[in-house]
């Protein structure tokens, strides 16, 4: 009995010792995975570009739900989801999918056009989809996405003009659908953000539809070669957007020059951004598109439009589509909803004088609960790539593996 005590005591300090190393591995991968030269990341956006990186996760979430799917609200809102055509310009037609509340409403709606630098293959209403649930569930609101045609088949102006045809049918068949179209507002990201904004223009320039507000989530807002230091400081690609995906973006969607001067492809340069619609402009810390997205939230701010801006630390481009795993993404995404509640319901307050509000990283038990959740990720991730970590580099802020 005796030597089979000290077996097991030999073995629990045994698994003990493998158990300390392994985490001692995970803090110093994760120490290792925050470092880079633009700055020190929060361990849960380390570890999510890590694994993104490194295709360490499956990032497609093309998941099809039941035609009834139940929101993220803590209600727990049934939504109607449907997906159909509509026609657009040239007798060609656009897949729709719609999210919308069960009740007799008319419920307020929202116009969401997905981001993907405008070309196919980079993002669509598969990978938006999450977003257009938790947004219809959490505004009580009619969510309508329209996929626009793409380049290179369809270049300017198709994208636009699909979305705002989308527009005018969202306005004219809202009573189809329990809509107020006294009530509408446009919202997107990335280039989805571009046109959201766009689309308010065109509305202001072709009288109508009127829209209530816009919420634009780190848009791109100039296709011109103007001096923006995020766009030199975070092109790498690491942060989710590449200077290379820009560019293809620009030379597939607006190929001929005289098109990045157009109002309607670099709203930042604009002559007239009067008589727009109230704005919320949400940009990233680590993202290429953060000056050209707060350079156009201040000048809204000039031309007259009331606005709320917001920079998230610690964060890169995309942040708001991880709201599931990242707590920053769930604070943007409360901010667009809370933006977008105000605005249906006439109670926007905006301050005096334009101000950017710098949103800090999750603190206090927020911060705990993301750090503990990126060690566990980080381990599960070691676990599976665990070799690997013997081979890592870490060049140029990010890390590769060789």
């Amino acid at each position: 009995m005796k030597k089979l005590r000290i077996i097991w005591q030999n073995l629990f300090v045994l698994v003990s010792a493998v158990l300390a190393l392994f985490l001692v591995l995970t803090a110093a991968a994760v120490f290792l995975w925050q470092s880079t030269e633009e700055g020190r990341l929060p361990a849960k956006t380390a570890v999510v570009l890590h694994a993104i990186n490194h295709n360490l996760v499956d990032l497609d979430i093309n998941i099809k739900p039941p035609r009834i799917v139940t929101g993220d609200s803590p209600g727990g809102t049934s939504l109607l989801r449907e997906d159909f055509y509509i026609p657009v310009q040239g007798e060609a037609q656009i897949p729709v999918r719609m999210y919308r509340p069960q009740g007799e409403g008319p419920f307020p709606v929202i116009m969401y056009y997905h981001g993907g630098a405008f070309m196919e293959g980079y993002g669509g209403l598969d990978t938006h989809d999450n977003i257009l649930r938790s947004l219809a569930s959490r505004t009580d609101s009619v969510v309508i996405a329209p996929a626009y045609r793409l380049a290179p088949d369809h270049i300017f102006p198709a994208a636009i003009e699909d979305s705002y045809t989308a527009l005018q049918w969202a306005f004219a068949n809202a009573e189809s659908f329990r809509g107020d179209n006294s009530t509408i507002s446009v919202m997107g990201d990335s280039a989805g953000g571009n046109i959201a904004t766009v689309v308010s223009q065109m509305a202001r320039d072709r009288d109508g539809p009127d829209i209530a507000s816009q919420v634009l989530l780190y848009p791109l807002t100039t296709f011109q070669d103007i001096p923006l230091a995020s766009r030199d400081v975070y092109d790498s690609g690491y942060y989710l957007l590449s200077r290379s995906v820009m560019y293809k973006a620009r030379d597939t969607y607006t190929p001929e020059e005289w098109m990045w001067n157009h109002p309607y492809t670099s709203p930042l340069q604009a002559d007239d951004l009067s008589a727009l619609p109230p704005a919320l402009v949400l940009t990233a810390e680590f993202d290429p598109l953060r000056d050209e997205g707060e350079q156009y939230a201040r000048r809204l701010s000039e031309a007259g439009v009331p606005v709320k801006a917001s920079r998230y630390r610690g964060v890169m481009h995309g942040f708001v589509s991880f709201y599931e795993v990242m707590q920053t993404g769930r604070n943007g995404l409360q901010e667009a909803s809370a933006f977008l509640n105000q605005a249906h319901h006439g109670a926007l307050v905006f301050r005096d004088q334009y101000e950017l509000q710098v949103k800090q990283p999750p603190q206090g038990i927020d911060r705990v609960r993301e750090q503990t959740e990126a060690f566990a990720i980080a381990a599960y991730l070691l676990g599976r790539t665990g070799a690997d970590l013997l081979t890592t580099q870490h060049i140029r802020g990010r890390t590769w593996i060789e």
